[in-house]
């Protein structure tokens, strides 16, 4: 019986102990927080978004997209549902987002360490992973707990540490040393699913602020992604998750030099033609009232002072006075309220990563690497990062059930 070692007992390691010791691996766990799967406890604002029926390489970022294909092929949303119920969670949709049908990602981390103790897989809790070296086909785990050096054997490695996202719950990058040490290529590390800043003085007026809202990003002058949905503005930028879907790219652009912005459109349901006929049929009954009270209505009261402002429009301005010049200003900014970002917020915020082990010297059948025999490596480790929407966590099941039957043979 080949003895399998775990590091990481966050989704995809959990995932691939089960995997392995399903097939008859005597397998190990190696898990330097004090409980396995504490990331999963804040997934889907704590509800656990675990999978998504619409499944596709469009919705990932990063690598290979071909890899990223073979990927979900092999182990896809129906997979994941199937290995849940085996688990003992029924998933609902809202959409095409599953969730355990409780809403409580506690119960999907209690399943996951079930699963593992029902297997009798052997689990080393707050035991931190120093250093791995591979020889003669075995690989000797150096680990540390307490202050107390721990050596362990494997004749596979399974590398599951996740990337550097919320360090806080155990993702502290030290997996990319580990990787690489083992001959791997390290493509550069950032945030992704993450806010973004700005130093326009709008935001400390707009702070608190939610309000629908399509996004694009602009980078280098260039639209390169979009999204739409409820915006929130704060004191250091913007938030929710229209902003989490492009941050990727905002990140790898100001990382590469480039000018990077957002263009908000407030009311995307709306050509600027339609929105200046709605000011001038809207004129007709508020021409006695300000300029602020006319769009209060339609915009929150900080939102419409900050419109008022960049129209260079006093707030104190009868409606009646509004000429076409005005009305068309205001649809513009409606339309085209452009912000220039200065930064993302860093790994603490961060849902996700991007960068990491490049899927180039990764088998995708195995999740093997082709730099290492015997070694696999799954998750957020690997150069691939997928949008809001439970595409990380099927990134993260698939990669590591892959990895746990493939390391078991």
């Amino acid at each position: 019986m080949r003895r399998t070692v775990v590091i990481g007992g966050g989704a995809s390691g959990l995932v691939a102990s089960i995997a392995a010791a399903g097939k008859g691996a005597d397998v190990t766990l190696v898990e330097q927080k004090e409980l396995v799967g504490k990331k999963i406890l804040s997934t889907g604002n704590g509800r656990c978004n675990l999978t998504n029926l619409a499944m596709s390489p469009e919705y990932y970022r990063g690598g290979n997209p071909d890899t990223v294909e073979k990927v979900l092929h092999t182990f896809g949303t129906e997979d994941t549902v199937r290995f849940f119920r085996k688990l003992g969670i029924i998933t609902k949709a809202r959409g095409t987002y599953l969730y355990p049908k409780n809403d409580q990602a506690s119960s999907v981390r209690e399943a996951l360490a079930l699963g593992i103790a029902r297997l009798q897989v052997e689990t080393y809790l707050q035991t931190k992973v120093e250093k791995v070296s591979f020889s003669k086909g075995k690989f000797d785990i150096y680990t540390r707990k307490n202050g107390e050096e721990q050596r362990f054997e494997a004749d596979r490695l399974i590398l599951a540490a996740g990337g550097k996202a919320s360090p806080g719950l155990g993702s502290d990058g030290s997996g990319y040393q580990l990787a690489k040490s083992l001959g791997h290529t390290i493509t550069p590390v950032f945030p992704a699913l993450v806010q973004l800043t700005s130093d326009d003085p709008a935001f400390r007026k707009l702070a608190g602020v939610r309000s629908d809202a399509k996004i694009v990003l602009m980078s280098d002058g260039a639209a390169v992604c979009a999204d739409q949905g409820e915006i929130q503005f704060t004191d250091y930028g913007l938030s929710g998750i229209p902003v989490f879907q492009v941050s990727r790219f905002a990140a790898e652009g100001l990382r590469e030099g480039k000018p990077v912005s957002v263009i908000l459109d407030f009311l995307p349901e709306m050509q600027e033609t339609e929105i200046c006929a709605l000011f001038r049929e809207k004129q007709k009954d508020w021409s006695d009232n300000t300029a602020e009270e006319f769009l209060r209505g339609i915009f929150h009261r900080k939102l419409v002072n900050v419109l008022l402002t960049r129209a260079h429009i006093r707030w104190s301005q009868k409606v009646e006075n509004f000429s076409e010049e005005d009305f068309a200003g205001l649809a513009c900014l409606c339309k085209k309220f452009e912000v220039k970002i200065t930064g993302t917020r860093s790994f603490d915020q961060a849902q996700v990563c991007a960068g990491g082990v490049s899927l180039e010297e990764i088998d995708p059948l195995t999740m093997e690497s082709l730099k290492c025999p015997g070694l696999y490596i799954t998750g957020e480790l690997l150069d691939v990062d997928g949008m809001c929407g439970g595409y990380n966590l099927q990134w993260a099941w698939a990669t590591g059930y892959i990895a746990g039957e493939a390391a078991a043979l």
